[in-house]
């Protein structure tokens, strides 16, 4: 049995989902001891629990330690189940990443599946839906499974109470990802959302995004969420190339100026231009466990963040690949994974 110590790097709940992940594919199974240690509320929150307990019956896992509050888990996987789920976070928890827990396992499956989660869906601290369904599920086809994710509601942080769907159409054999070129830019736009607030926040949003990017051809437009479940606020910026769409999300918080939050956004998107590179930060953590189950594959992207680093150290846990991150420019890393030569022996 594999032994993960939840406090290793960046010591978040990325940890637990990764090894659920991995162990639901090869059948390995673990155990973790301190949980989101460095978390200022450590253990199991609502969000995790609802990964772990999904993990489980997908799984088809025995499990210890699965409530509220835990801070070691041991996971026995015994064999992936397909079919139509439904899982509900029950709070704003992230939806999203109980989604990132549950579709690695089912990209290789035998048969398709349709997954219901409820819970919410643009949260700070974690993907969007609109990341996932624009930029991370686009290039998870080229592998060759084919995921549609439908939203039917959005839930912002903090009411929740978001809903989307996910199919998926999985294939044998995951196919190699490279890419290393991010293309021509077809198409940007920058988007600024409000549910159950004044228009004029995302108005204000717009605004700095149009004084900051200084686009030519670009669009820009605020839209107010129909049936609001309860108040929120986010700006997101999509900027789509030949080889990659990649998706920057600024979130709205109570006491933070909406200039801020464009203004946060838009570092970000301009980090990505000057870089010159294909994948983003927050994309560079998605690609790094289908690559790995897939064997094989190359990116280019910015520096890889804490959470990514922590990532590939997990993977390396359940998975005979070499990952090697090398820098090839001031902003600029290239992550190349190999099957490892004992396991192609």
């Amino acid at each position: 049995m594999i032994t993960i110590d939840g406090a290793f790097g960046e010591g978040g709940g990325q940890i637990l989902r990764t090894a659920l992940a991995v162990s639901l594919v090869t059948g390995k199974a673990f155990r973790i001891d301190g949980i989101r240690a460095k978390r200022g509320k450590p253990g199991l929150l609502r969000q995790h629990l609802t990964a772990v307990n999904a993990a489980v019956e997908i799984g088809n896992a025995r499990v210890a330690g699965n409530s509220m509050g835990s801070l070691c888990l041991t996971f026995e996987p015994a064999g992936i189940r397909t079919g139509a789920f439904r899982y509900a976070v029950g709070t704003a928890g992230s939806a999203t990443l109980v989604l990132q827990t549950l579709l690695p396992p089912l990209l290789t499956a035998d048969s398709p599946t349709e997954l219901t989660l409820e819970g919410g869906t643009h949260n700070p601290y974690a993907p969007p839906f609109d990341f996932l369904q624009r930029a991370f599920l686009p290039l998870v086809n080229r592998m060759g499974p084919t995921v549609t994710a439908t939203l039917e509601r959005p839930g912002f942080y903090p009411a929740g109470g978001g809903k989307f769907t996910v199919r998926i159409e999985p294939v044998k054999k995951l196919v190699r990802l490279d890419l290393m070129e991010r293309g021509a830019v077809l198409h940007r736009e920058a988007v600024g959302i409000v549910s159950q607030l004044p228009r004029k926040i995302a108005d204000m949003e717009l605004a700095v995004l149009r004084n900051k990017l200084s686009w030519e051809g670009g669009s820009f437009r605020a839209e107010e969420v129909p049936n609001p479940r309860g108040p929120g606020n986010i700006v997101m910026v999509t900027i789509q190339s030949e080889n990659v769409t990649e998706v920057f999300t600024g979130f709205g918080e109570r006491g933070v100026p909406a200039d801020r939050v464009a203004l946060t956004t838009v570092d970000a998107v301009r980090d990505y231009v000057a870089a010159g590179v294909p994948v983003g930060r927050h994309l560079a953590d998605q690609l790094l466990i289908p690559m790995a189950l897939a064997g094989g594959g190359r990116f280019r992207t910015l520096p890889l963040s804490r959470h990514s680093s922590t990532n590939i150290e997990i993977l390396k846990q359940f998975i005979d690949v070499d990952i090697a991150a090398t820098k090839t420019g001031q902003s600029a890393w290239e992550v190349a994974m190999e099957r490892s030569q004992l396991n192609n022996s």
